[in-house]
């Protein structure tokens, strides 16, 4: 059989298909119409299979809709239906809010308010947080992905299936993801199709990736890196394969039965897979091309990868949400860089940099990194999240990622730490504050300060309060209602009073040096 699709001849039906995001997965189908688009939970899907499969969810929640929503939610885990559900929401020409199940119910009804979510297309691993947000006073049209509760809202008519997808405009959001918030309450940040069309360009040139490549598939599917890993696999007509939690105990052996090709992973994951003995030379054999963002990548843990796989070309990727998914990448050989740790690279062509000394003042060596360009979002869904973010300067609107850097010989950055009160914990990014704000809201708390400590190659949180001395499994259990599991503090300290710096203002820095050398 003709495994192709005449991509030419879509493309003269709808040019608006190519700047599409969806349109990624269109140029995988041209190439690969009846190869695997993907391999999720036992299951294998086509490029055919799961266009279709798309077609039908995209068309049968259009045509269930009484009036075009702001956006879709896709309430769905990893599971095979989770990928044709959020490929069905970009079909729908309509925005993507891609939703975690496993997150409180009342931050996901936060984060379907804040972005006008109004359908949602869900599966059977999101049935528990279904009934969750219901309780919540959640009560939106749903659809079920094939495979998915037998008896939907919204049912799959194939009559209503689509011919292809809706067109969109470049400056049309493609997506919304949530990031931390300061005041407690979920930042949204939309990412468009001009956004997106920028950054994969951009990878085509930089990568050989094609069909015979096997992409893993490792991020939750509402972590922006996610969508590198989705759509550089479709671009090129590849396969991503979903890694269950068990392949890490035997990492060597699930990539060469899936014959990977490209890992794309927090540095965490390399830790673990040490734990686990899949790092011993030459155990990753397969690997063409190795990435790693989200976190501070130390050059041991990089040296180590590398000798497990040495036919794989290792890049260390940088960027924030704000500005699509990643911004910065470096080439890592083996080369010795400041304080044990990898750059994170130069910035994508288009952008300008500048780095900010404390004062706001251009500094050509060190300071905090800014960044304008085709990648930046124009601002948060809540323009009131902008102030101190956001800034103007040379005619442009830049961003101000809170990440310290210093310009290497050669231009490339080196990343020093943050130069405020944001913290990664397991590749997730969070605002102190936003966990300082759900510890209070928990019964007995007078007041709360986190500090963030090393810990085991990533950050822990540890939460200081005062008020009465609440038994630390019950704030636990109260902060899992409001916040993301990888997020919920493990170590609580309880005090009379906090201690005072000069200025009489909490001093943070003894609180995280008693953190840090304090026994649990």
């Amino acid at each position: 059989m003709d495994d192709t699709v005449d991509l030419a001849a879509v493309l003269a039906a709808d040019p608006a298909v190519d700047l599409a995001l969806s349109g990624r997965f269109l140029r995988g189908l041209a190439r690969s119409a009846d190869r695997p688009a993907l391999l999720a939970g036992g299951t294998s899907l086509t490029y055919r299979e799961l266009h279709e499969r798309a077609l039908l969810l995209a068309g049968s929640l259009l045509a269930h809709l009484p009036s075009r929503p702001g956006a879709i939610g896709v309430l769905a885990g990893k599971g095979p239906s989770a990928y044709a559900s959020i490929l069905a929401g970009l079909y729908t020409g309509i925005t993507v809010v891609p939703l975690q199940p496993a997150f409180p119910a009342a931050r996901t009804r936060q984060m379907i308010g804040a972005s006008g979510v109004g359908a949602l297309i869900a599966d059977d691993d999101s049935l528990p947080a279904l009934v969750a947000l219901r309780e919540e006073g959640v009560d939106l049209p749903v659809l079920f992905a094939p495979g998915g509760q037998p008896q939907p809202a919204i049912p799959p008519a194939a009559g209503s299936a689509l011919s292809a997808p809706v067109p969109v405009r470049a400056e049309d959001t493609a997506y919304v993801l949530f990031t931390s918030g300061s005041t407690g309450r979920p930042k949204g940040v939309p990412v468009t199709h001009a956004n997106t069309r920028h950054y994969f360009g951009l990878l085509d040139e930089r990568y050989d990736f094609g069909p015979e490549d096997v992409f893993s598939q490792t991020f939750d599917l509402n972590f922006d890196c996610a969508v590198f890993d989705l759509f550089c696999a479709w671009g090129a007509g590849g396969t991503l394969v979903v890694p269950p939690p068990q392949a890490y105990r035997d990492l060597p052996r699930f990539a060469a039965e899936h014959g990977l090709t490209v890992w794309f992973s927090t540095p965490s994951a390399i830790a673990l897979v040490r734990r686990m003995g899949g790092l011993g030379p030459g155990g990753l054999p397969s690997l063409r091309w190795s990435f790693f963002a989200g976190e501070a990548l130390s050059c041991q843990d990089a040296g180590d990868w590398l000798a497990a796989a040495p036919g794989s070309t290792l890049e260390n990727l940088y960027g924030p949400t704000e500005l699509t998914i990643t911004v910065a990448a470096h080439r890592w050989a083996g080369e010795d860089a400041l304080n044990a740790m990898v750059p994170i690279g130069a910035v994508h062509a288009g952008h300008q940099v500048l780095l900010l000394d404390p004062s706001g003042a251009e500094s050509e060596l060190e300071g905090e990194l800014c960044i304008a360009g085709p990648q930046l979002t124009a601002g948060y869904l809540d323009s009131g999240d902008d102030a101190g973010r956001f800034f103007e300067r040379l005619g442009r609107r830049f961003y101000r990622t809170g990440d310290r850097v210093r310009r290497a010989d050669g231009g490339e950055l080196l990343y020093l730490g943050r130069d405020d009160a944001q913290v990664q914990v397991l590749g997730v990014r969070v605002e102190l504050a936003e966990v300082d704000a759900a510890v209070r809201g928990c019964p007995g708390v007078q007041d709360a300060v986190t500090v963030a400590v090393a810990a085991g190659g990533s950050v822990e949180l540890v939460v200081f309060h005062t008020g009465e001395a609440v038994p630390p499994v019950r704030l636990a259990r109260e902060l899992r209602r409001v916040l993301p599991a990888a997020v919920v503090p493990k170590r609580y300290r309880h005090l009379a009073e906090f201690p005072l710096n000069p200025n009489r203002k909490i001093d943070r820095k003894q609180l995280a040096l008693q953190a840090a050398t304090t026994a649990e």
